[in-house]
Protein backbone atom coordinates (compact mmCIF):
# COMPACT_ATOMS: atom_id res chain seq x y z
CA UNK A 1 0.00 0.00 0.00
CA UNK A 2 0.90 3.55 -0.78
CA UNK A 3 -0.18 7.11 0.60
CA UNK A 4 -0.37 9.53 -1.77
CA UNK A 5 -0.76 12.92 -0.85
CA UNK A 6 -1.61 15.62 -3.55
CA UNK A 7 -0.93 19.49 -2.43
CA UNK A 8 -2.54 21.72 -4.85
CA UNK A 9 -4.14 25.09 -5.75
CA UNK A 10 -7.87 25.38 -5.08
CA UNK A 11 -8.40 26.52 -8.16
CA UNK A 12 -7.54 22.77 -9.41
CA UNK A 13 -10.19 21.12 -7.16
CA UNK A 14 -12.76 19.93 -9.07
CA UNK A 15 -9.72 18.44 -11.67
CA UNK A 16 -8.35 16.44 -8.19
CA UNK A 17 -12.35 15.42 -7.48
CA UNK A 18 -12.59 14.29 -11.25
CA UNK A 19 -9.41 12.64 -11.37
CA UNK A 20 -10.00 11.00 -7.50
CA UNK A 21 -13.40 9.26 -8.99
CA UNK A 22 -12.20 8.66 -12.73
CA UNK A 23 -9.47 6.85 -11.28
CA UNK A 24 -11.48 5.38 -8.37
CA UNK A 25 -9.70 6.18 -5.27
CA UNK A 26 -12.79 6.05 -2.89
CA UNK A 27 -11.28 6.79 0.14
CA UNK A 28 -9.71 10.23 1.19
CA UNK A 29 -9.00 12.62 3.73
CA UNK A 30 -9.26 16.43 2.53
CA UNK A 31 -7.86 19.31 3.92
CA UNK A 32 -8.86 22.70 2.86
CA UNK A 33 -6.90 25.86 3.42
CA UNK A 34 -3.52 25.25 3.46
CA UNK A 35 -0.98 27.42 3.12
CA UNK A 36 2.37 26.84 1.21
CA UNK A 37 4.87 27.38 -1.00
CA UNK A 38 6.24 25.35 -3.71
CA UNK A 39 10.36 24.83 -4.27
CA UNK A 40 10.29 26.08 -8.14
CA UNK A 41 7.60 28.09 -9.48
CA UNK A 42 4.60 29.47 -9.07
CA UNK A 43 3.50 31.85 -6.04
CA UNK A 44 3.31 31.12 -2.89
CA UNK A 45 -0.37 30.02 -1.49
CA UNK A 46 -1.03 32.34 1.68
CA UNK A 47 -4.59 33.46 1.75
CA UNK A 48 -3.12 36.70 2.33
CA UNK A 49 -3.39 40.31 0.38
CA UNK A 50 -0.46 39.95 -1.18
CA UNK A 51 -0.69 36.29 -1.90
CA UNK A 52 -4.48 35.50 -2.11
CA UNK A 53 -4.80 32.23 -3.03
CA UNK A 54 -4.67 29.07 -0.75
CA UNK A 55 -3.77 24.94 -1.40
CA UNK A 56 -6.32 22.04 -0.56
CA UNK A 57 -4.60 19.02 -0.10
CA UNK A 58 -5.80 15.13 -0.27
CA UNK A 59 -4.58 11.76 1.41
CA UNK A 60 -5.45 8.82 -0.49
CA UNK A 61 -4.04 5.75 1.15
CA UNK A 62 -4.28 2.54 -2.41
CA UNK A 63 -2.41 -0.01 -3.68
CA UNK A 64 0.86 0.73 -5.56
CA UNK A 65 -0.38 0.33 -8.89
CA UNK A 66 -3.39 3.14 -8.42
CA UNK A 67 -0.70 5.29 -6.59
CA UNK A 68 0.61 5.14 -9.60
CA UNK A 69 -1.80 5.89 -12.31
CA UNK A 70 -2.65 8.83 -9.65
CA UNK A 71 1.08 10.65 -9.73
CA UNK A 72 1.18 10.03 -13.37
CA UNK A 73 -2.48 11.78 -13.44
CA UNK A 74 -1.31 14.73 -11.11
CA UNK A 75 1.78 15.23 -13.76
CA UNK A 76 -0.91 15.67 -16.62
CA UNK A 77 -3.08 18.46 -14.49
CA UNK A 78 0.48 19.95 -13.59
CA UNK A 79 1.64 20.13 -16.90
CA UNK A 80 -1.71 21.75 -18.09
CA UNK A 81 -2.01 23.93 -14.95
CA UNK A 82 1.92 24.78 -13.99
CA UNK A 83 1.33 28.09 -12.75
CA UNK A 84 -1.83 26.92 -10.83
CA UNK A 85 0.41 24.62 -8.67
CA UNK A 86 0.02 20.50 -7.68
CA UNK A 87 2.56 18.23 -6.19
CA UNK A 88 2.01 14.49 -5.01
CA UNK A 89 4.09 12.38 -2.56
CA UNK A 90 3.99 9.30 -1.72
CA UNK A 91 5.46 7.29 1.24
CA UNK A 92 4.96 3.32 1.71
CA UNK A 93 2.31 2.42 3.90
CA UNK A 94 3.02 -0.55 6.56
CA UNK A 95 0.10 -1.41 8.67
CA UNK A 96 -3.17 -0.49 8.49
CA UNK A 97 -6.49 -1.04 10.80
Amino acid sequence: MKAVFIVYNQALSERVTEMLDRLNARGFSQWQDVKGRGTQKGEPHMGSHTWPAMNSAVLSVVDETLAQKLLEAVKKINETAEMQGIRAFTWHIEQTV
